[in-house]
């Protein structure tokens, strides 16, 4: 039977809020979330996240409103390696497993999960289609996440990426407690 989740995050990053309602499958999740934003400047974002088994990306489908127009993204992951961003073929991503919507700390609980990263040792490498806010561009990023250490609460992880390395607090269920430079869930 689904789980359902709702966490809150002060986004310091964006110098705003993130609010994501989460259901978890066996092995995958849906959800959807919204966040506001004051930087680098004012603005909404509603998204909406599939996975598939093995919580693989299926599709991502974002709108940012601002005081420019609406800009809206539809990712999706065809279960084969390839990926399409409003139908236009991704062939840089080709390959990734996840999306990345930045600034949003529930996009680093499918790696996780994946590779039981909150339970247990292990680092591994992806290639994540990572969605720069707020002008959803579609970009490659490499990222490491390597577990640190079990705690009493989850795990620490070091999350990687080029020239930025952050230890992220990690709830038993895989989701993101702490991403420090980024993001602290508020309440329980």
């Amino acid at each position: 039977m689904p789980t359902t989740r709702v966490i809150t995050w002060d986004v310091t990053a964006g110098r705003g809020y993130g609010t994501a309602w989460i259901e978890f499958g066996r092995r995958s999740l849906r959800a959807h979330g919204r966040a506001v934003a004051t930087a680098p400047e004012p603005y909404w974002v509603d998204y909406a996240l599939e996975t598939a088994e093995d919580w693989v990306t299926r599709r991502l489908l974002v709108t940012v409103a601002s005081a420019g127009p609406t800009r809206s993204l539809d990712l999706r992951h065809d279960g084969s390696g390839g990926w399409t961003a409003n139908g236009a073929p991704l062939p840089e991503v080709t390959g990734a497993l996840d999306c990345d919507l930045g600034l949003c700390p529930l996009t680093n609980t499918m790696p996780v999960l994946r590779h039981g990263l909150h339970r247990g040792p292990g680092e591994r490498e992806f290639l994540m289609a990572w969605v720069s806010v707020p002008d959803l561009a579609v970009l490659p990023s490499r990222q490491t996440y390597t577990h640190l250490a079990r705690t009493d609460r989850g795990a620490r992880v070091r999350y990687a990426s080029g020239g930025f390395t952050s230890d992220l607090e990690i709830d038993a269920d895989g989701c993101v407690a702490d991403y420090p430079q980024l993001a602290t869930r508020l309440g329980a």
